[in-house]
This record gives C-alpha cells, structure tokens and sequence, in this order.
C-alpha cells in the first residue's frame, strides 16, 4: 500500500451529485453509460463516462446521487469527454458497484 499524507488527500475534490440524465454509450468499447450529473449551483452539471451497466439501468440512475472527482482534468472517452469520475467499487466479479451516501445530502457537498 502507498502511503500519501493529508494534503495529498485535501487535493482531490470529492462531491456528491445527483444523476439527472443516463443514456447508454453506444460507441463505447467497454458497455458504459453517459451520465450527467448535477453537483448544484457551485460546480453545475457534469458529464461522466461510467461503466456500470452490470448493476444499474439507466432509469433506475435518474435522482440518484452519486460520489465523484470533480477535479480531475476532463478526458476524452471516444466522442464525449468525461468531466468528472463517478466512484464505485468492484464487485466478486469485476462488475462495478456505484459509491453512494447512505443519507440524502445537498449537491456539491464535498467529502471532508
């Protein structure tokens, strides 16, 4: 395991958002989904490439809020670029399972 200390932690700026749109990601080369996320006044809406389409539906996504990386240069992932990075864990196999909070919270509310 890496060792980082506080700062290097302070620097990644993790927020909750809510999902407000998720369509399938056709030209992908792995099976994703395009989401948008609202992360409030502060940060707006977002876009993210996520593979998470053995878990989750796209409707079942909309309203959902999700923890990601705001700060993080956006990448180009096919012909869209990912402006943030939804988190989420790997399952017994592989399959992604999203990072969610347990409670409703405000959008843009950092991880402190």
């Amino acid at each position: 395991m890496n060792e980082i200390n506080f700062e290097d932690f302070l620097k990644v700026d993790l927020r909750v958002g809510e999902v407000v749109s998720a369509e399938v990601f056709a030209q992908a080369r792995k099976p994703a989904y395009i989401l948008h996320v609202d992360f409030g006044p502060e940060i707006g809406i977002l876009k993210s490439s996520a593979q998470i389409t053995a878990h989750y539906q796209p409707d079942e996504l909309i309203g959902k809020q999700v923890v990601a990386v705001v700060n993080f240069p956006t990448k180009q992932i096919g012909p869209i670029q990912s402006q943030c990075l939804v988190t989420g864990f790997h399952d017994e196999h592989g399959a992604v399972v999203l990072c969610v909070p347990d409670k409703s919270v405000s959008k843009g509310t950092k991880l402190l």
